[in-house]
């Protein structure tokens, strides 16, 4: 048997570039001191996520925009050293556009990047949209990426379960609801959506997931927490709940998969050509 020690964090990012990079140093540091080779850190925590999602004339000029190949990732990627680990932040990319991605890295280097496809609310005012999932290789085994409202779309999950991922990792800045909000963010409706997708994403692929998430509050915004690691049955194995934290789970993937699919194989036993719209069906 094989295990990997696998790490989910809840933190609060912010824009200033030196202080986030300061409390990735620190969380790398953490889990590294714990024995953890693969570490999931949130959506936009290289300069922080929009202050808001409802007006576009409350954003300020937003996270700085970084380039996939320029001297921030490097730096991420010299952090890394001897984990693997995923991190959000603003990609400047070579089209002009500036999308909302999500990066993989050991100290090699970019082992995957994805740039987020389904986008909420105001979003759309402030990146350009991803257009493709896939699976990579990485030294913990083939991993999966997507970000935050990807999620809840089941089609993402399988996609890059499909790939070959064995493990999804989704980070996200995911906050309470925006209306009728909770006091109590334990009780607040978006965050049980938030811990529903998490656990049915893993169940329905039978995979492992990894869920990180921002803390505290932003600009109008104030985030679930709940970072996690959920294994291939929808069984949460580690939670950090709504506060700032890095919930840890070791897991032999290989046996975990197995064992999930041995008499029940949700992806071998797909019915692909059964699933087209009916005639007549909304689509749109």
């Amino acid at each position: 048997m094989s295990t990997l020690r696998m790490a989910a964090v809840s933190a609060e990012f912010g824009r200033d570039l030196e202080e986030d990079f300061a409390i990735v140093e620190r969380l790398i540091k953490e889990a590294g001191e714990q024995g953890v080779r693969l570490l999931a850190l949130p959506e936009a925590c290289l300069g922080g996520y929009l202050l808001s999602l409802d007006d576009d004339s409350e954003l300020d000029e937003g996270p700085p925009a970084l380039a996939l190949d320029g001297p921030e990732v490097r730096r991420l990627a010299a952090l890394a050293g001897e984990l693997t680990v995923v991190a959000g932040y603003c990609e400047a990319a070579e089209d002009g556009r500036q999308y909302n991605s999500v990066v993989c890295v050991t100290g090699d280097g970019v082992l995957g990047n994805h740039r987020k496809v389904h986008q909420p609310l105001s979003e759309d005012a402030s990146y350009a949209s991803g257009d493709r999932f896939h699976a990579f290789d990485t030294p913990v085994g083939r991993l999966g990426m997507m970000i935050c409202y990807d999620k809840a779309f089941p089609e993402s999950a399988r996609a890059l379960a499909l790939d070959g991922a064995e493990i999804g990792v989704c980070v996200s800045a995911w906050p309470g609801a925006r209306t009728k909000a909770s006091a109590d963010l334990e009780q607040d409706r978006w965050k049980r959506r938030f811990d529903l997708f998490d656990r049915a994403r893993a169940l329905e692929n039978q995979i492992v997931w990894l869920s990180a998430n921002q803390a505290g509050t932003f600009g109008s915004l104030r985030f679930v927490g709940s970072a996690k690691v959920v294994d291939p049955g929808g069984e949460i194995l580690a939670d950090t709940g709504v506060t700032a934290g890095i919930a840890v789970a070791e897991l032999d993937v290989a046996q975990a998969l197995e064992t999930a699919r041995r008499s029940m194989g949700h992806l071998r036993d797909r019915r692909p050509e059964t699933y087209g719209p009916a005639p007549g069906a909304v689509t749109a």
